[in-house]
C-alpha cells in the first residue's frame, strides 16, 4: 500500500468520525459535470502511477490520480489504446475521474463504454475501508460486478485508488468519410451501414453532413470505403478529437449544453435549440434555453434520459430524475458504501 493511499485513508477515517463532507478532486477537468460540488476539498491527484502493464495480456493497472496522457502515451508505444476513447477536457485529466464519470468518446457505440473495460478496482469507501473488487483478467467475477458499478458513480460511493482496464490493439488503418444528407437520410444511412459487416468506429451528423469513421485492416477499410462512398476527410484535421474534447464550433456557446441519450432512430425532438447528433444518433448534444423539466420530460417520453452537461443551473437536478424504485436502490447502495454520506454528497442527486 502506497504512502498516498494511507494518507487518503487517514483523511477519510477522520471525516467519517467527524461526519465531515468531502469533495474529491483529481485533475479537476470535469468540475463542471454533475451538481455543484460541496464539502472539504480532498486532492487525490498525488496518488498516481502505473502499477502494472502487460501488453501481451492487454491489461493495464494504474492508480486513480494517474494522468490519462501518461497512460495513453505508454499504450501508444506498444500500439495499443483505450478503446472507449475517453475525453480529457483538460491536460490534467486522470484515470480515476474518467472512470468515476464514465465518459466515453466517439467509439462508444461500436466498442463499448468506459465501464465495459473495467476489470477490477481498489476502492476507499466512506468508512475509510480499502476494498478490492474484480482483478486483472476478464472472467474472474461471480455475482454482481461492483467494480463496474463505480463507473459513473461520480465518487459518491468511494475513492478509486487503483483501476485495472482491458486495452486493445490500435487499428492498422483509419479514414473518415463525409456525405451531405438531410437528418432523416443520415440516420437511415448510418443504421443501414451499422447492420453490415463494416469496420465503423464513429459516426456523427452536424445538421448538414454525415461523418463516418472506418478503422481496421487496410483491406477492410478500403472495401468499406468503396461500399459507403463519399468524400474523405484529411487525417490531419483531427476531427474526432475535436468533437470529443468539445472544441468543435458547435460547443462554442454559453447556452446550457444538454447530453440526450435516446435510441438511434428516435425522431427529431420537439425542443428549441441547436443539435449535434453523435454516436449514430444515440447521443444528441443540445444547446437550449428550454426549462430543465421540459427537456427531461420530452426525452423521457422517447424512452431516453437527459443530462445538463455544462452551463445552466447545476444546483438543481441535472441528471434525469429517477423513478422511486430506482432511487431506493441508489440510496441503499450509497448507505452501504458511504453510511454517513460524506463522499461528494449531492453531486448526482439532491437526495444522495
Amino acid at each position: 500500500m502506497s504512502d498516498q493511499s494511507l494518507t487518503l485513508q487517514e483523511n477519510i477515517v477522520e471525516a467519517f468520525q467527524q461526519q465531515q463532507a468531502v469533495q474529491i478532486i483529481g485533475g479537476n477537468t470535469k468540475f463542471f459535470y454533475g451538481r455543484t460540488p460541496s464539502g472539504k476539498p480532498l486532492n487525490v491527484s498525488e496518488h498516481s502511477g502505473i502499477t502494472n502493464y502487460e501488453p501481451t495480456e492487454l491489461v493495464i493497472t494504474a492508480r486513480g490520480g494517474t494522468k490519462l496522457s501518461e497512460i495513453e502515451s505508454l499504450l501508444a508505444e506498444n500500439n495499443q489504446m483505450l478503446a472507449f476513447e475517453p475525453p480529457y477536457f483538460g491536460k490534467t485529466a486522470t484515470l480515476g475521474g474518467t472512470i468515476a464519470c464514465n465518459l466515453s468518446g466517439p467509439r462508444r457505440p461500436y466498442a463499448g463504454a468506459a465501464r465495459d473495460y473495467v476489470l477490477g478496482i481498489t476502492l476507499l469507501n466512506g468508512k475509510g475501508e480499502i476494498l478490492h473488487f474484480g482483478g486483472e483478467v476478464m472472467k474472474n467475477v461471480a455475482g454482481y460486478d461492483v467494480s463496474r458499478l463505480m463507473a459513473g458513480a461520480m465518487g459518491t460511493m468511494g475513492i478509486l485508488l487503483e483501476i485495472s482496464l482491458k486495452v486493445l490493439p490500435c487499428s492498422d488503418d483509419e479514414c473518415t468519410l463525409i456525405k451531405e444528407l438531410d437528418e432523416a437520410s443520415a440516420l437511415k444511412s448510418i443504421a443501414h451501414y451499422s447492420r453490415k459487416a463494416l469496420p465503423i468506429s464513429a459516426s456523427l451528423y452536424d445538421g448538414n453532413k454525415l461523418y463516418i469513421r472506418l478503422c481496421g485492416t487496410s483491406q477492410s477499410v478500403a472495401k468499406a470505403k468503396q461500399k459507403i462512398g463519399g468524400d474523405t476527410l484529411p487525417a490531419k484535421d483531427n476531427f474526432w478529437q475535436i468533437i470529443s474534447e468539445h472544441r468543435h464550433a458547435f460547443f462554442n456557446s454559453d447556452m446550457p449544453l444538454w447530453r440526450l441519450s435516446v435510441a438511434p432512430n428516435t425522431r427529431p425532438l420537439r425542443l428549441d435549440g441547436k443539435s449535434l447528433l453523435d454516436w449514430g444518433g444515440a447521443q444528441r448534444w443540445l444547446l437550449s434555453e428550454e426549462p430543465i423539466e421540459k427537456i427531461q420530460h420530452v426525452v423521457e417520453k422517447e424512452g431516453g434520459h437527459a443530462v445538463l452537461f455544462r452551463n445552466g443551473d447545476h444546483d438543481g437536478e441535472v441528471f434525469q430524475v429517477l423513478p422511486e424504485k430506482m432511487l431506493h436502490i441508489h440510496r441503499e447502495l450509497k448507505r452501504a458504501f458511504d453510511p454517513e454520506s460524506i463522499l461528494n454528497p449531492g453531486r448526482m442527486y439532491k437526495v444522495l
